[in-house]
């Protein structure tokens, strides 16, 4: 008698491509069909003795593929679902915590787009997410010290552009300190 593993390559040899034949018919992306060939296979392999002999393999397999592809169909119905509930919730999210794009606003989105990445981000992780210093040193990897004179820097920086844009806001503790 075979050893499993000779009855196992035996078995895809002979009907793999079938399989795959079968699987590139009911699916709309061929990596679809990788998965599903990989899945059916797998079973095989794990249930090997209950394969039955000769032609009636494939049709085993075709059944064991055609469970796989249902359960396939189905993840994908919940992924898609999930995906549009959170990109609803994204959406909903995203309209509430973002403010009116008055003029103040859009001068200010303006001032940022012309700070270097470092500096935008720095800010942003301050001002819009609400991090402390030491947080956002954290996320940075950064000492909190070191992240805190940069902090200092791209907030100057920051209200040079917006000076360059013509605003005229009140000058805070922190500009009178950098004088």
């Amino acid at each position: 008698m075979a050893s499993r593993r000779q009855r196992f390559e035996a078995l895809f040899t002979a009907h793999s491509s079938t399989v795959l034949a079968y699987a590139l018919r009911r699916v709309d992306v061929a990596d679809d069909a990788a998965d599903v060939i990989a899945d059916t296979f797998m079973v095989a392999w794990r249930r090997i003795d209950e394969v039955p002999a000769g032609d009636d393999a494939r049709l085993w397999l075709y059944g064991v593929a055609r469970r796989v592809l249902a359960n396939h169909t189905r993840g994908d119905r919940r992924r898609s679902v999930l995906a549009g509930r959170l990109r609803d919730h994204l959406t909903t999210q995203a309209r509430g915590d973002r403010p009116d794009g008055g003029p103040e606003v859009e001068m200010v989105r303006a001032a940022l787009a012309r700070l270097d990445d470092d500096d935008r981000e720095l800010i942003e992780l301050t001002s819009w997410e609400g991090l402390t210093p030491t947080e956002a040193a954290a996320v940075l990897m950064v000492l909190p010290s070191t992240l805190r004179s940069r902090l200092q820097r791209a907030r100057q920086r920051l209200r040079t552009e917006l000076e360059a844009l013509g605003w005229t806001g009140p000058r805070t503790d922190d500009d009178q300190e950098e004088s």
